[in-house]
């Protein structure tokens, strides 16, 4: 048990504490205000405040984890021990030249982002907005390096204070936008697809493999949901999550009926075999209480209550998306990572509770941070196979070095080799083994 003494207890602070020593470092805690029980504490311990006490390790800190206000901060960056530091502190008693815990709190909780800012067509906080952007530390599991260090300085005074080493681990999730290119769509969009191959694109062959499809002569190209399940066996440790979009067709939204029985039956299928949760439609973030009906929607056709989420074109804004998620009482998120770049938005992948800063509290929401999305590397940096293969296994690497988990989207459509994803579906084989945690040996580049 490590005891920690603070000058006061807030709900940034406590918090913060929460997801520093339960959910990163997984070591056991305890806070006091006293002076005298702290000094008298001859086990683990540590101070957080404005100055040192005792001989225990000492940690100054800033205003931002005492305050309730929501403002711009002066982060002045800079570095320590070749990694990016924020929130510097100053003295000679400290033990580090910088306030690692509003750091970590100004991470995780996306402060910046409640912050007056900028969005994309689609409402979004892009990465390039982001001070781990600006400063070049986005790919950086950052919070985990952090955490490191206040570990060290622990470690260095209490050697035998039990932080329980941190164990890499890969989870593996696939957005379902689209279950079929052709089939299963209606009378009405398939004329309307087949009209547009031939009379506008001029693509005989696309409409050729239309109509193969539509006779039953051919296998759907995006019905790549067994390919994907097959590969359970052969990764044991890998975790796999399905997040089904049932919203309403419109213009970003065009799933295929959730009243059509074959697309029930593979929503079935896939939850006998993975975990399945609901992908809330584009025009969720204006109607949240659609969330809830697309939800129910997946809780009639699995039956059994729905927990997991991921928003449709990544688009939440901060704190409402996830307040709506509370409200339908769905308490894992799977959305938190960027449309526009590879990296760590929250500066980790390790699963944290959702911190709502206008209210300032905790939430019961899980968040469960992502690092790389397949159309973010084709689409958004416009990567070919070999450039995105470095930047899986850039991000991969980090991950394992820290031991959080890696967490990457795929959609089941991209896999499928075909209309711009020539060589993705040999890319995913190779991401799957390299990221494989029971990997012994590091696979080739080629």
């Amino acid at each position: 048990m490590i005891l920690i003494h603070i000058p006061r207890i807030t709900n940034r602070l406590g918090y913060t504490l929460n997801v520093l020593f339960h959910n990163i470092l997984q070591a056991e805690y305890s806070i006091t205000t006293n002076v005298e029980e702290f000094t008298k504490h001859e086990g683990a311990k540590f101070a957080y405040g404005p100055e040192k006490i005792c001989q225990a390790p000492f940690f100054k800190a800033s205003k931002l984890l005492f305050q309730t206000s929501i403002e711009e901060q002066d982060l002045s960056f800079f570095e320590y021990k070749s990694l990016p530091a924020l929130f510097p502190v100053y003295g000679k008693d400290t033990d580090l030249p910088f306030d690692p815990f509003a750091a970590i709190f100004y991470t995780i909780t996306r402060y910046e982002e409640y912050l007056p800012h900028l969005t994309d067509p689609h409402g979004r906080f892009s990465a390039t907005d982001s001070v781990a952007y600006q400063y070049n530390f986005l790919q950086i599991p950052i919070v985990d390096y952090w955490a490191a260090l206040i570990k060290d300085v622990i470690l260095s005074q209490y050697p035998d204070a039990h932080i329980a080493p941190k164990v890499y681990e890969f989870e593996q999730t696939i957005d379902v936008d689209a279950a079929y290119c052709y089939r299963h769509k209606g009378l009405p969009r398939t004329i309307m697809g087949a009209l547009r191959d031939g009379l506008v694109a001029h693509d005989t062959e696309l409409l050729k493999q239309r109509l193969q499809v539509l006779r039953h002569k051919k296998e759907d190209p995006f019905d790549t949901f067994d390919y994907i399940l097959s590969f359970k066996k052969k990764h044991k440790s890998m975790r796999i999550i399905f997040f089904v979009l049932l919203g309403d067709y419109s213009n970003f939204d065009k799933p295929i009926s959730y009243n059509n029985s074959e697309f029930r039956n593979l929503i079935q299928h896939i939850g006998d075999y993975a975990k399945v949760g609901i992908h809330p439609s584009y025009g969720s973030l204006e109607h949240p209480e659609n969330i809830e009906k697309e939800a129910h929607r997946l809780e009639n056709i699995l039956h059994r209550t729905i927990v997991r989420s991921r928003f449709h074109f990544l688009r939440i804004q901060m704190p409402r998306s996830f307040r709506s998620l509370i409200h339908a009482e769905i308490f894992n998120d799977y959305s938190l990572g960027y449309h526009d770049e590879p990296g760590f938005r929250a500066g980790t992948c390790v699963p944290f509770p959702f911190y709502d800063l206008e209210s300032d509290q905790e939430t019961p929401l899980m968040l469960h941070p992502f690092a790389v999305m397949d159309t973010t590397l084709q689409k958004y940096k416009k990567m070919n196979v070999e450039q995105a293969w470095e930047a899986y296994r850039s991000i991969i690497d980090a991950t394992r070095q820290v031991g959080s988990t890696f967490c990457a989207i795929w959609h089941n459509q991209n896999l499928s080799d075909s209309e711009g994803w020539e060589g993705w579906k040999a890319l995913y084989e190779k991401v799957l083994e390299y990221a494989d945690p029971q990997r012994n040996n590091t696979i080739e580049d080629n």
